[in-house]
């Protein structure tokens, strides 16, 4: 990999080479907000009037749960103020599209806007990085986690994807409500509060059978579809000291009806370019990066990510490798030597033994994390 530059580096070249409409909100994207929120209603009404074979709610459910993943795609999209400007109809419509998630939009954008796109893929400033070697060290239920076989660990990893996001988020509300003013706090405790308040009347009126088909069941799916995406994201990458999207980021390839649901979110790397742009224009900012800088843009199927992520371990060494600490075994990341078609990995020497490099002060570790070759 060649000098990292910044996402404002990258920028700058291309946004001159785009329409101005690019740069502008696209408010017809609600549309396709308004159809999924009319599926939503329609399938809740369907579950909660009629009694139908379960199989039947199974599909319902189905529907709901992707319907479910598409509203988070727009919200996250909204509450980057690519579909409207003004702050309390972003927030609100933002609320409606995370809804389902229960994840409120003023966690989202300090945690999501504020803190991940500014620092992505740094060690300690990026909430959703994965951990380096000194962080495992650390923490005795990642220890505890990385003493069990790789493929336990890879089954146990894939299946957590359908909570995943809602475990996160609420960790990300209690790792930031502290930081809110006392009057902001109170507005942020009530978007966590009040979807859950609702979710939970539902059970009352539903009852407990319905209801996993009409929430539970359809939270655990869309759950499964939104990280399937953004496990893909970042976590084949390396980390990165500077925030360069074309080393740290991935943009998988997904059907164009795919795109077209999903409101063009497997446009990874194209988004932390242009956080402000809606998606509609990624396409062509996508075709800009591969005729710029063609050797430095990773992308690939989704399913060959998630088949890659499945084969390598998610623990950082040397900030661009991934190490399996039970077996030593050392995997490169994305622009650092992985083929995702031929995926190896070397074991590690006697020299830099984990135990060895576990033991390293903070400060060498961090030399070790910037490959200086002093330590």
């Amino acid at each position: 990999m060649d000098k990292l530059h910044s996402f404002a580096w990258y920028a700058a070249r291309i946004a001159p080479k785009l329409p101005k409409k690019a740069f502008k909100p696209v408010p017809g994207r609600l549309w396709g907000g308004l159809a999924y929120l009319l599926i939503v209603i329609a399938g809740f009404l369907t579950i909660g009037l009629f009694q139908l074979h379960p199989f039947l709610y199974l599909g319902i459910a189905i529907v709901l749960g992707t319907s479910f993943a598409a509203m988070g795609f727009l919200g996250h999209e909204i509450l980057h103020g690519t579909v409207v400007r003004k702050p309390w109809l972003r927030d609100l419509l933002g609320a409606i599209a995370f809804w389902p998630l229960s994840t409120g939009p003023k966690l989202w954008r300090k945690w999501h806007n504020l803190t991940h796109h500014v620092h992505t893929q740094h060690e300690e400033h990026d909430p959703d990085s994965w951990p380096t070697l000194e962080r495992l060290s650390k923490t005795k239920l990642l220890r505890w986690i990385y003493r069990l076989p790789h493929g336990v660990r890879a089954f146990a990893s894939f299946a957590s994807l359908t909570v995943m996001f809602s475990l996160h988020s609420a960790k990300m509300f209690v790792a930031y409500i502290k930081e809110f003013k006392p009057k902001q706090k109170r507005s942020v405790w009530m978007q966590l509060i009040l979807p859950w308040v609702f979710w939970f009347s539902l059970l009352f009126i539903m009852g407990p059978v319905k209801w996993f088909f009409a929430f539970l069941l359809p939270l655990l799916i869309a759950n499964a579809i939104v990280m399937g995406y953004i496990s893909t994201n970042h976590r084949l990458n390396p980390i990165t000291e500077v925030n360069d999207p074309l080393a740290n980021s991935l943009t998988v390839t997904v059907p164009k009806w795919v795109d077209v649901l999903h409101f063009n979110f497997s446009y990874h790397t194209e988004h932390h370019l242009f956080p402000g742009m809606s998606s509609k224009y990624y396409p062509l900012v996508k075709e800009h990066i591969k005729t710029m800088w063609p050797d430095r843009y990773h992308e690939m199927p989704i399913g060959k990510a998630l088949v890659a992520l499945w084969k390598t371990p998610r623990v950082y060494f040397e900030g661009n490798q991934l190490i399996d600490p039970k077996q030593g075994h050392v995997y490169a990341t994305l622009g650092h030597g992985l083929d995702i078609s031929n995926i190896t990995y070397r074991k590690l020497s006697a020299k830099d033994s984990v135990v060895r490099i576990m033991k390293k002060k903070k400060v060498e570790l961090g030399r070790v994390m910037k490959g200086d070759k002093r330590v």
